[in-house]
């Protein structure tokens, strides 16, 4: 069965289409990667899913029910944990999780059972009483999941849950995401991290200008790009790079200079890279290192939309 089942999904702003005509479904027991690039229509979705957006058209289907016409039920069975902090500072972290998990109607021994249940899954039971104005940027991010999950959801929205924090604090998370899903759990989890996603999610979608432009295993959509190839080259004085010369280069599909590092990607059957060599040298530009690269998911997604995930 299905645990999330989208179809025909539109939501307009005016004259403005953020989702377009969408289909998309999650099955029971999955960890779903979510990807788009800043205005892409991801948010958009999750906030229709998650009944914050009213949709302009088609239907949402929670467990098999459509969600506007039982909302109640969908609400019940779907946890969000957004990316922005929804926790309230004053209140001490037993307070906000027993709060929230009271919202969805968990009274008496049953709410104060799975408040103390979900603060320990997520490494702060012994901050009951602490107030999360003193909680490090990963802690709070923690007690966030605290909140959603208390309730035990079937379905858990995780967007961008370790945005901003420390390595152990993310590490936590990741292991908390894989936790919940052998608990059952199914996850729809969205991360500007490819490495992230590659190492937790079964299944990915790509979506660009509202539409869903990919879907399948992170092998399935490798397997789309397999007629290219990118090349880093490390360079130590980026300030002359002609970038625009560089996509001019024959074979290159794009350029991108990340820090130090010139990404290329290009047809597989071109060999270019003496042409993109010489190029670097006419500029002057030192070169540190050259290397091939597998094909990744961020080199799905940069060939697919044409831009880089954090755009």
């Amino acid at each position: 069965m299905n645990v999330l089942e989208i179809r025909n999904l539109t939501k307009k702003f005016g004259d403005f289409i953020a989702v377009d005509n969408m289909n998309l479904s999650v099955s029971e027991g999955e960890i779903f990667g979510f990807l788009g690039a800043n205005g892409a229509g991801k948010s958009t979705t999750i906030n229709m899913i998650s009944s914050l957006l009213r949709i302009t058209k088609g239907e949402i289907q929670v467990l098999g029910r459509n969600i506007v016409k039982e909302n109640k039920f969908s609400k019940m069975n779907i946890g969000i944990v957004p990316q922005d902090l929804a926790i309230y500072e004053e209140m001490t972290a037993y307070e906000n999780v027993s709060f929230f998990a009271g919202l969805y109607g968990l009274r008496g021994s049953l709410l104060k059972e799975r408040t103390e249940e979900a603060l320990e899954f997520v490494g702060l039971g012994d901050k009951h009483k602490a107030l999360p104005k003193s909680f490090s940027g990963g802690m709070k991010r923690r007690l966030n999941i605290a909140c959603a999950i208390a309730h035990h959801p079937k379905l858990i929205i995780m967007d961008e849950p370790t945005v901003g924090i420390d390595p152990q604090s993310r590490n936590y998370i990741l292991n908390s995401v894989k936790k919940l899903n052998q608990m059952g759990c199914s996850v729809i989890y969205t991360s500007h991290y490819m490495e992230e996603v590659e190492d937790l999610c079964t299944r990915i979608a790509i979506v660009d200008h509202g539409k869903i432009i990919a879907e399948g295993t992170k092998e399935q959509l490798k397997s789309i790009i397999t007629d290219t190839k990118e090349t880093w080259i490390g360079v130590k004085n980026a300030e002359r790079l002609d970038l625009d010369a560089l996509k001019r280069t024959t074979g290159v599909n794009s350029v991108r200079l990340e820090e130090q590092t010139v990404k290329i990607v290009s047809k597989g059957e071109i060999n270019n890279l003496n042409w993109v060599i010489q190029q670097l040298i006419r500029d002057q530009v030192e070169i540190s290192s050259v290397e091939e690269q597998a094909p990744n998911l961020e080199t799905v997604f940069l060939t697919l939309t044409g831009r880089n995930l954090r755009d």
